[in-house]
Parts: C-alpha cells; sequence; structure tokens
C-alpha cells in the first residue's frame, strides 16, 4: 500500500512562513507528479501547487504564486511546499496527492490524482 504523509504544518502568524513535507513510501514517487491541495472548513479541497517528474515543470494557483514554492527532492522520496507571507485565508488541511501523468504534467484537477495522504493543519493566526 503506497503511503504519503505530509509533515510540517502548525500555527503560525500572519506574514511567517512554514516548510510542508510529502513524504512517500513508493518507489515510483519520483515519476508521478505531486500536487499539493488544501482544504478548509465548509469548503471545496483546491489546488495549491503541481510539480512535474521531468523538468520539475511547476504550477501555482494565483493567490499563492510569488509566495509558495514547490520542490522536490527525488532521492529522499520527498515533495516539499515552502510557503512564504502567509495569511489568514491559507489556513486550511494541506494535502498532497500524486499521479502518473505525463513527463511535464503539472494537474490541478483533483480528480485525476489517485494517491493522498492525510494532511496537515496550516493555521494563520495572530
Amino acid at each position: 500500500q503506497v503511503l504519503l504523509v505530509e509533515s510540517g504544518g502548525g500555527l503560525v502568524q500572519p506574514g511567517g512562513s512554514l516548510r510542508l513535507s510529502c513524504r512517500s513510501s513508493a518507489r515510483s514517487f519520483s515519476r508521478n507528479t505531486v500536487g499539493w491541495f488544501r482544504q478548509a472548513p465548509g469548503k471545496e479541497r483546491e489546488f495549491v501547487a503541481a510539480i512535474s517528474w521531468v523538468g520539475n515543470n511547476t504550477r501555482y494557483r494565483d493567490s499563492v504564486k510569488g509566495r509558495f514554492t514547490i520542490s522536490r527532492d527525488n532521492e529522499e522520496n520527498t515533495v516539499y511546499l515552502q510557503m512564504n507571507s502567509l495569511q489568514p485565508e491559507d489556513t486550511a488541511l494541506y494535502l498532497c496527492a500524486s499521479r502518473s501523468g505525463g513527463y511535464y504534467d503539472t494537474s490541478y484537477d483533483k480528480r485525476l490524482y489517485r494517491t493522498w495522504g492525510q494532511g496537515t493543519q496550516v493555521t494563520v493566526s495572530a
């Protein structure tokens, strides 16, 4: 059974930073597209960022561009989400997901992702 395990969430003040990690137990993880999504209470799960497995192509939702950076370390089987200048509206449960996409795939459609982690909570509050 493939597992994705997120970590790095927590409580941070507005303007602060956090780095989330998504680690996989699957050898194939390095050949998967990996996405970060988030879900706030009472809201739909929404796309945050994705990274391809060839070329490290990236895609971001507009509201996080310039503040969040997705990256991957295939030797560590881990994908990171560096989040800077956090705002209260970034508060949510953050989940990572993986899919067997094309070389440069950075899909934002959550329906295309097959494997999901349990999430890590990010709370931005003064």
